[in-house]
């Protein structure tokens, strides 16, 4: 089963269970995370952060003075995966703290946790990063970067779209994290700190035929569109999708637009269209929300 850990440190042996929240399995099997997260988290989304060591609710971590701000994901960009490559996606952000926040002490843990969903609090799927590496600036800001693995095993074609970022610290100022006491531990989130799109990665064939080709005579160009199917982990055709067929002359540094094509309903491709002067065929998808733009590799005809 897994265990989303929300406030959990995520380096090394530290786990803290008390404040995991066990993901409950979906009806296909697959393991979801939680639609709400432990109840020790409500202090966290209170507004202001109070001091390193005021004590909180009796039984529930205290509001850690930290907060997260500059994050990116990904550089920006979106994030592509396919069938079976675990996708190291970078993560950097600035974290503001207290003066008396031991951002260096080795029980103190930053993060940013990749979700789906309308908030952190209600994600339906998200992977974590691993614990940030931090470089102070001052006595109360850091620059930290880290790294979130994301693996096709775990996603469904359902979780292609639209996702967000949350940034959460935890200072387990010496508590043991396997049986800690949870007044002295300290935990700050910061919820929507980033958005992208999550989407299944693309290929896009071209061929034209027949090569060579008498000049005014037909081409035949033909291909296929496919996005990785999470669901099997293997590539499917991409159904009722506008493609672009472009020409670049053999001398032409720029392809130029000629048609568009529809693909099938297995994504397929085929069009013609007249041979005038030597150059190369090729296919361009836009993308869509859920899949990334894709232009094939020139296919080059020689013109007689």
């Amino acid at each position: 089963m897994r265990i989303r850990p929300i406030v959990a440190a995520v380096s090394g042996a530290l786990a803290l269970s008390a404040l995991a929240l066990p993901a409950a399995h979906a009806a296909d099997a697959r393991p979801k995370a939680p639609a709400d997260v432990a109840g020790a988290l409500a202090a966290a989304h209170s507004g202001t952060g109070v001091s390193a060591y005021t004590a909180g609710v009796d039984g529930e971590p205290y509001v850690l003075d930290a907060s997260f701000s500059n994050v990116k994901v990904n550089n920006g960009k979106n994030i592509a995966v396919g069938t079976t490559n675990v996708v190291k996606v970078p993560v950097s952000f600035k974290l503001t703290h207290g003066a008396d926040v031991n951002i260096q002490a080795s029980d103190f843990v930053a993060a940013i946790d990749l979700y789906r969903g309308s908030s952190f609090e209600a994600s339906v799927w998200d992977f974590s990063s691993d614990d940030a590496t931090c470089t102070a600036s001052s006595s109360t800001v850091a620059s930290c970067t880290a790294t979130v693995s994301i693996d096709p095993l775990f996603l469904l074609n359902e979780d292609a779209g639209a996702w967000k970022a949350a940034g959460y610290a935890v200072a387990f100022n010496g508590e043991d994290p396997n049986d800690p006491n949870l007044d002295n531990v300290g935990v700050a989130v910061t919820d929507k700190v980033g958005a992208f799109n999550l989407q299944r990665y693309s290929k896009l064939t071209v061929n034209a035929a027949p090569e060579p080709v008498k000049k005014g005579k037909t081409v035949t160009v033909t291909g296929k569109l496919s996005r990785a199917n999470w669901d099997d982990s293997a590539y499917r055709g991409y159904a009722t999708q506008p493609v672009k067929l472009q020409f670049r002359k053999k001398s032409a540094t720029t392809y130029t637009t000629l048609k568009t094509v529809n693909t099938t309903s297995t994504g397929t491709l085929k069009t013609t269209t007249t041979a005038t002067v030597d150059g190369y065929f090729r296919y361009s998808f836009a993308g869509t929300t859920t899949t990334p733009a894709v232009s094939a590799a020139g296919d080059y005809v020689d013109v007689q």
